[in-house]
């Protein structure tokens, strides 16, 4: 395993990133006990950094793994919260729900553009308040946007940009593949903190999966490239593919595990994931939500917006 300072922040973070959404309620929806053992497993074999959100309900499983493991890892969080009464509240719930006295990146949730960072200040604020207190290590930004991934790389108190980047320039959002590298190296060259997510655009890139992680892990301007994982199987696949090696046996094993976005039969048709797919991927059709594969990238983050939870990915 490579390791490298993210950045300014003084974290020395491995080059694989695990991604702790696959395991949790929105994707693949793992026990605490089974999911915290893909963890466990991945901070065994030299994975020391962790990416998770507040929306993604997976700190339990965080929890779980540290009361359980030897390995202190890093650990990015993320936010929508835009006030700072919600902000503190984030904060304040994920060191009591993963049991840790001081979070090591926190990110606001998402963001798009220096618009949206600017409609952020006050979430922004209290993340450097608890950040000079000791609370927080370091702040930034997670995006999908050639423009959030400018606006952070221009902002003197982002530490950390998350940017969306693969092969196939899948979800992108206001560039190209090219201008998202352009901003990568912008950023990099700026001192901040890179890592990327959405190597595989979700599970979209599984039939060229190598291609598509060999690419990302050789944008030199990445510190790490979260990648999600929900079994001991991808963890120690991944782990080869980071290293540069094949493994035919497990990629045979795990390349038959394609992901797909399901809406259960009992949808009402309310139209609330459609109005937040930020990609057109849904629409209404005989009064219930459809798909439109060729555009959804298996965020699962629509799930979050069905009232009846009937939106998983599987």
């Amino acid at each position: 395993m490579r390791y490298s300072r993210l950045g300014r922040t003084g974290l020395v973070v491995s080059r694989l990133c695990l991604g702790v959404l696959t395991i949790g309620p929105l994707q693949e929806n793992l026990s605490v006990e089974e999911g915290s053992r893909v963890i466990i497993h991945a901070l065994s074999r030299g994975i020391n950094f962790l990416d998770t959100a507040e929306s993604y309900d997976t700190y339990p499983y965080i929890r779980r793994a540290l009361e359980q493991s030897p390995v202190t890892p890093v650990i990015a969080t993320k936010s929508y919260a835009y006030t700072r009464e919600g902000m503190r509240d984030s904060v304040e719930r994920a060191r009591d729900t993963m049991g840790v006295r001081t979070i090591d990146i926190f990110l606001l949730h998402e963001q798009e553009s220096e618009y949206t960072l600017l409609g952020h200040q006050e979430a922004l604020s209290y993340l450097l308040e608890a950040k000079r207190k000791g609370v927080v290590r370091a702040v930034g930004l997670s995006t999908h946007s050639v423009k959030g991934v400018l606006a952070g790389a221009q902002h003197p108190e982002i530490d950390v940009i998350h940017p969306l980047i693969n092969r196939a320039g899948l979800g992108i959002l206001n560039g190209s593949r090219e201008q998202m590298l352009a901003a990568i190296t912008l950023a990099h060259q700026l001192g901040k903190g890179l890592y990327g997510m959405k190597a595989l655009g979700g599970g979209n890139l599984l039939p060229q999966a190598w291609r598509a992680f060999t690419f990302v892990n050789g944008i030199p301007w990445l510190d790490a490239m979260a990648v999600g994982m929900k079994s001991i199987d991808e963890v120690e696949l991944n782990l080869a593919w980071i290293e540069g090696r094949r493994d035919t046996v497990l990629e045979n094993k795990v390349s038959g595990q394609m992901r797909r976005l399901h809406i259960e039969a009992w949808c009402s048709g309310c139209g609330s994931c459609v109005e937040n797919c930020r990609y057109g991927a849904l629409h209404l059709k005989n009064d219930r939500a459809e798909i439109e594969t060729e555009k959804c990238i298996l965020c699962g983050y629509c799930s979050r917006y069905c009232p009846d939870f009937c939106i998983k990915i599987i």
